[in-house]
């Protein structure tokens, strides 16, 4: 049972707290620790740091959006990362949303899987240490990246739909999901990401699944504060249409959430469903998040280092 966490320590956090976060979660038997990319620091240039101050813990991003981020870039920053933490890096990718890349970065949002597949090809074969040299309908790339040579970082893509989810099977190492409980994963994440896979003769794919997590004794005043925190994720349409494969009317409705034993069995319900592995993201007072936290840290050290792990 593969357990990290998220670090997300709020905006007034230096990259030192975050590295003494990763600290606290390889201390606590975590098995790795995920960054996301928004409006704060650079998830690649902090999961850097944190590979070369905290060695006994795996360092992921989840995710950094294609569109401002060309392959040639990307490869490049993703590289000095991998040498930096050890190969310890996991690569999280993905489109992002309509109204972050046409409304903040200025591009055009038409066909992302098309978008995807074309990224992939190029990012693939860069991380392999590979030259490209292709023009697509989206994308230009000629070069290669001048390192020693490294194993490629494992690259897991942002992926909900049927289209997203097949590209991530056929191209990349799997996904991460976000706003996806046992449901989805078994009915509907898991079989088309398995099936593009294996019709690719790639290895079993990763199924990385972010939630949040709080062990509590009022789990309806924990929901609560994730619907009005997090509601208006309901009304983009990939995560809406997520929701409702889930059978669940908001975001708050995937939150494992309730006392140990009910957390647990929630947890143990997605990899049952097909997760591989859970990026957990502690919720409630200072109180529950530490129980939590010492849930959480049960349950990995129990479950050990996954096999073929560092």
């Amino acid at each position: 049972m593969h357990i990290g966490t998220l670090i997300s320590p709020g905006p007034n956090a230096t990259v030192n707290d975050l590295v003494n976060h990763a600290r606290q979660a390889a201390e606590s038997g975590r098995h790795s620790v995920w960054l996301g990319q928004d409006s704060g620091w650079d998830a690649l240039t902090a999961a850097a740091v944190i590979g070369t101050e905290v060695p006994a813990i795996e360092v992921g991003t989840a995710v950094i959006p294609t569109y401002p981020h060309h392959p040639l870039v990307l490869a490049g920053q993703a590289l000095t990362a991998q040498s930096a933490t050890g190969s310890r890096l996991t690569l999280g990718i993905g489109v992002s949303h309509p109204h972050i890349i046409e409304g903040r970065f200025g591009y055009s949002f038409h066909r992302p899987a098309r978008h995807l597949r074309e990224y992939l090809r190029v990012l693939m074969p860069l991380l392999r240490g590979e030259s490209v040299s292709t023009t697509g309908d989206r994308l230009t790339a000629v070069g290669r990246i001048d390192v020693p040579r490294l194993p490629p970082p494992s690259v897991l893509v942002g992926a909900l739909g049927p289209a997203m989810l097949r590209a991530a099977g056929e191209l990349a190492d799997g996904t991460v999901t976000t706003w996806i409980g046992p449901t989805a994963l078994d009915n509907h994440i898991v079989p088309i990401l398995t099936r593009a896979a294996a019709a690719a003769g790639r290895p079993a794919p990763r199924v990385v699944v972010c939630l949040f997590v709080g062990v509590t004794d009022d789990a309806d005043s924990l929901r609560a504060a994730l619907a009005d925190r997090f509601g208006a994720a309901g009304r983009i349409a990939s995560y809406r249409t997520a929701l409702d494969r889930e059978g669940v009317s908001g975001p708050e409705h995937t939150a494992i959430v309730g006392d140990e034993k009910a957390v647990e069995r929630g947890i143990r319900s997605l990899f049952d469903a097909g997760a591989t592995e859970l990026v957990a993201m502690p919720i409630g007072t200072e109180t529950e998040q530490t129980r939590t936290a010492d849930m959480l840290s049960a349950l990995a050290s129990a479950a050990g280092r996954p096999p073929g792990r560092p």
